[in-house]
This record gives C-alpha cells, sequence and structure tokens, in this order.
C-alpha cells in the first residue's frame, strides 16, 4: 500500500487507512528519518484508535503506555536513544512485544534482532513536500 499526503488535516484519513490494513498485524514499526513524521502518525493513529491518554514521542522513557477507551493496552515505544538490544529488553520490551497487544515502535532498525518476523512495516519518507507511506 502506498498513501500520499500534504496536509496535517488528511492525517485522520491516513490513519484510518492504516488501522484498516494493519488490522492483523500487533507489532507496527515506523520507518523514517528524522523528521518525517513518524511521531506525529502514531499520534494520530492512537486518536483513531481511540486512546484516552495525550500521545507523545517515549523518547527517554523507551515506552509509554496508553489505554483505548475501550480498555485495550496500546504500546508506544521510541528506540533511538538505545545504545544496544540488551537495553531494550531491560526495558522489558520482549514481554509487550509477546503481549499481543498492539506495539508502535519508531526506531526499529535500533533492535532489529529483537523484532518478530510477522511485524507489518510502516516506511515514511518526505519528498518535494509531500509524506509518502509505503507499507510491506
Amino acid at each position: 500500500m502506498t498513501l500520499r499526503f500534504r496536509s496535517l488535516a488528511e492525517l485522520d484519513t491516513v490513519a484510518g487507512h492504516l488501522i484498516d490494513a494493519g488490522s492483523r498485524y500487533s507489532v507496527w514499526l515506523f520507518d523514517g528519518e528524522m523528521g518525517a513524521g513518524k511521531t506525529t502518525l502514531i499520534k494520530a493513529v492512537c486518536q483513531r484508535l481511540g486512546v484516552v491518554n495525550t500521545v507523545q514521542s517515549p523518547t527517554f522513557s523507551i515506552v509509554n503506555e496508553y489505554v483505548t477507551n475501550s480498555g485495550e493496552p496500546v504500546y508506544h515505544f521510541d528506540c533511538y536513544r538505545l545504545r544496544n538490544e540488551e537495553e531494550a529488553l531491560d526495558s522489558g520490551l520482549e514481554e509487550y512485544i509477546d503481549s499481543g497487544e498492539r506495539c508502535l515502535i519508531e526506531w526499529p532498525e535500533r533492535i532489529a534482532g529483537l523484532l518478530p518476523p510477522d511485524a507489518w512495516t510502516i516506511h515514511l519518507r518526505v519528498e518535494d513536500g509531500e509524506r509518502i507511506l509505503e507499507t510491506n
């Protein structure tokens, strides 16, 4: 699937398409350069899922735990500051991933050896002022 958008006003629609297309995956990997819009996209996905918490980047805490209005947990990881996979294990990442609950992971390349083979990858890039999103 490829989606293109220019405006933040389009994010709700984009998030809806992602939720529909990725419904069978519990682990979503958000791949893209710094500033591509990964966290902003995750905020839109969480809003569309009905998350009742404030969604923000877990850059320093590694993981933020959210809950939807129906009581479902959503886990948001930012692996940018991890020095190695051992730090990810210390944060309990494996237990979160194995839980079967939705895990949204930024900077997944930093923990590549810990990721399940059936994770869903969302590539995000900026080109000529347009965001281009491609999934596997």
